[in-house]
């Protein structure tokens, strides 16, 4: 497959070498000084050297960033604020993963509007359109290059602040495959995990429609097929150019459809303990889809899941039971761990605590049914 061109509100690039097409998109957009954010990894094994390079081909001057933190805080993007704005740059270049593209989302909003990220959480928050983004996507999972959320976690709080607002997205986003090849087998599960979650949290909220789930069922079916092959082998070049393109289709879904349980639970986890998000997400899914499936108006939506999984046949609580199996093998084959128990500090006296986080999250109220206190405490244990 080929570099290819896909038009939509923002600029996309895809496949092996669409690298190589940023400096005339610059060019073309007139920026000026640019503000490269990644993260210290990135920055040593000369990744961020290379979008750098494209950058000057662009005839820009550009600063690098790099320390971005995986579950980027409030205190990271408040560096990267203070740096963009004491070099006075027109366009900031995330480089990475989703932690990257959620900093510069972040920064952005409040370079342009003032204040602190803790201002902007909630909904649509802002009055004026963030700063310009590039986002160099590294990994294959979050969408967020497509998506108007964008998630900083509060240590004072000990939780993530989930924030949507259309005027944070990216105005050029590149997806070239030669980034992602050498993602070590747990990231590329994680991240893989991280958008089945997006595409099935999407085809379940109340806020679906036959345009998202057109995006979602399609993002199921690939992920399905191509995120063990990715996993298996980080150099079948089909496998991570699909997982790319599902990833991004995901994100336009649950960008559209909103999320779910799974995310703010997620959500409440990774701010309180510092897991990884597609890890949290790959544990929960399970859990969550037996609590949703247990009322009789989702069934028919667990039925086109199953279809998309390549379970044929099925109805009603079989068609649920079904679902969960498959990804519980899915999550056991690429390696994600089988309990919350697996992970660091995960301790049963804070589910309450937990519990309350999750119910005040954003995603939580796309879910197709509004859980109690009760319930979400019950599905924590039930993933432990």
């Amino acid at each position: 497959m080929g570099a290819e061109r896909v038009n939509a509100v923002r600029t996309s690039f895809f496949g092996r070498g669409a690298i190589s097409l940023l400096p005339a998109e610059l060019k073309k957009r007139g920026y000026g000084r640019a503000l490269l954010v990644t993260d210290r990894f990135l920055f040593e094994n000369g990744v961020a050297q290379r979008v750098g390079d494209e950058i000057l081909r662009a005839e820009m001057e550009y600063a690098i960033y790099y320390e971005v933190t995986p579950n980027p805080t409030t205190e990271v993007v408040r560096d990267c604020i203070r740096a963009a704005g004491m070099l006075k740059v027109d366009v900031l270049v995330a480089v990475g993963g989703g932690s990257a593209i959620d900093t510069c989302k972040a920064a952005s909003i409040v370079l342009a509007n003032g204040g602190r990220v803790e201002d902007y959480e909630g909904d649509e928050k802002s009055g004026k359109r963030g700063l310009p983004i590039v986002a160099v996507n590294t990994t294959a999972g979050t969408g967020s290059e497509v998506t108007s959320f964008y998630i900083v976690t509060d240590h004072a709080r000990h939780t993530k602040m989930c924030m949507m607002d259309p005027n944070c997205m990216v105005d050029i986003a590149i997806n070239d495959t030669d980034f992602m090849m050498s993602m070590p087998k747990s990231l590329t599960a994680a991240t893989g995990m991280d958008a089945m979650t997006h595409a099935i949290e999407a085809a379940l909220t109340w806020k679906a429609t036959p345009l998202t789930d057109k995006d979602a069922y399609w993002a199921i079916r690939v992920i399905r097929e191509y995120l063990p092959k990715a996993v298996e082998n980080g150099n079948d070049v089909e496998a991570r150019e699909m997982m790319a393109y599902a990833q991004n289709v995901a994100g336009m879904a649950f960008s559209n459809a909103g999320l779910g349980m799974v995310h703010a639970m997620a959500h409440a986890l990774g701010g309180f303990y510092n897991l990884p998000h597609g890890v949290c997400n790959g544990v929960l899914l399970p859990c969550v889809l037996e609590y949703n499936g247990q009322f009789p108006e989702t069934h028919e939506r667990f039925e086109k899941i199953g279809e998309a999984l390549g379970i044929a046949g099925l109805s009603g609580a079989d068609a649920v039971r079904a679902v969960v199996c498959n990804i519980r093998g899915l999550g056991a084959k690429v390696g994600i761990p089988s309990g919350l128990g697996k992970l660091n500090n995960v301790n049963r006296g804070d589910f309450p605590s937990l519990a309350r986080l999750a119910l005040a999250d954003t995603c939580m109220t796309a879910n197709i049914r509004t859980p109690s206190l009760e319930d979400v405490i019950k599905v924590y244990e039930t993933a432990m």
